[in-house]
């Protein structure tokens, strides 16, 4: 099976404005992770767009695990890849976290027992089984980033997009998340990590892509 997100040559411009990528390749595999770096406005949220086919290439290729993104919708992309957005409230929609985990299986018909099992053990992992009947939005921010990831892994995605995820943390709500984010690593998901912290940086990096020309480190 397949285990990488491929990008093969692509070129793609925003609209009415400049190139941004231009014969750009990169390949992320599971189990490893990639940290994005650069300015604003250098293309890091296109580039996770392009990899969820928000948008696409004006040339070249985007493949997720053998697949390319031309022929996939963006609930087949997603089942694959999780996105966890730099302001989780804008992914947050549920009247409870319990039900934030439990929802979108359910409504595709999973088994209820397992999924309640299932968001038992992310209540768990994440530390918010205190608040398991909170409305989401009434959470404090490393909650609500801390159940953004969750309900995003509830699905089962083998890669993650984490969007400056360290934002408006303070060190000991860094560090939980770390921790989570390394129990990820042992079961094999990647992530592609945008952040500009750099103690972050270099616990989780395995390679850093920086985006200015483009080059690596």
């Amino acid at each position: 099976m397949n285990n990488t997100i491929e990008l093969n040559n692509i070129s793609y411009k925003y609209p009415k404005g400049r190139k941004v990528f231009d014969n750009f390749s990169l390949n992320l595999k599971n189990g490893e992770t990639t940290v994005l770096t650069g300015k604003n406005g250098s293309g890091k949220t296109t580039l996770t767009k392009l990899i969820m086919g928000i948008l696409k290439p004006s040339f070249g290729e985007v493949k997720v695990f053998g697949q390319s993104t031309a022929s996939l919708s963006l609930g087949s992309i997603g089942e694959m890849v999780g996105y966890v957005f730099q302001y989780p409230e804008r992914q947050l929609f549920s009247t409870s976290v319990v039900e934030e985990l439990t929802f979108p299986l359910l409504f595709k018909g999973y088994n209820k027992e397992e999924t309640m099992d299932k968001a038992e053990e992310m209540l768990e992992i994440f530390d918010l089984g205190k608040v398991k009947n909170s409305y989401p939005l009434f959470l404090s921010y490393g909650e609500k980033r801390r159940l953004a990831i969750a309900s995003v892994l509830m699905i089962g995605p083998k890669y993650l997009i984490l969007d400056e995820p360290t934002a408006s943390l303070d060190k000991e709500r860094i560090d939980a998340l770390s921790e989570v984010l390394d129990k990820l690593k042992k079961i094999n998901i990647g992530m592609l990590i945008i952040s500009h912290n750099k103690d972050f940086i270099e616990r989780h990096k395995d390679k850093v892509l920086a985006l200015e020309g483009v080059n690596y480190e």
